[in-house]
């Protein structure tokens, strides 16, 4: 079973974060130049949050509110569930699939070291199976027996 570790250390290892002051406009910003759809809230060395474009769309854009001058304070999840280098890539598809959520902050040591998605769940399981798929028909053809 692949683990967290091996799933971001495929990734490019850069931790897209903005400040708990930065706006909702800049959140959506970043995620578009940086082609993700969450963004991690880091004040100094500390996570508090996670905001994604879920967050942006409900909660600032349905209601009418400005993008420019609503922080991401005031809509991000507080205290977003985490996880470590150690754990399964099978361990966060379970935590995603009974809290609802996309992404698992990836916390080594006190420190963010990265990001897990539904998408590098999904790429690592498909990779797993491709993998087993291929074991069972080598062994199938190498164990034909012949009549």
């Amino acid at each position: 079973m692949s683990t967290v570790k091996s799933c971001i250390a495929r990734k490019s290892g850069e931790v897209f974060s903005l400040r708990s002051d930065a706006s909702v406009l800049e959140a959506l910003q970043m995620m578009r130049e940086r082609r993700v759809r969450a963004v991690l809230v880091i004040d100094g060395d500390q996570l508090i949050g996670i905001v994604s474009q879920g967050d942006c769309a409900i909660r600032v854009l349905l209601p009418g509110r400005d993008a420019g001058s609503t922080l991401v304070s005031e809509i991000m999840t507080r205290d977003p569930v985490t996880v470590a280098p150690q754990h399964t890539i099978d361990h966060c598809m379970k935590l995603m699939m009974t809290r609802s959520i996309r992404h698992l902050p990836v916390i080594d040591g006190g420190r963010v070291t990265g990001m897990v998605s539904i998408g590098d769940v999904v790429k690592d399981i498909m990779q797993q199976q491709g993998e087993l798929i291929k074991y069972l028909e080598t062994y199938i053809k190498g164990h034909a027996v012949e009549y």
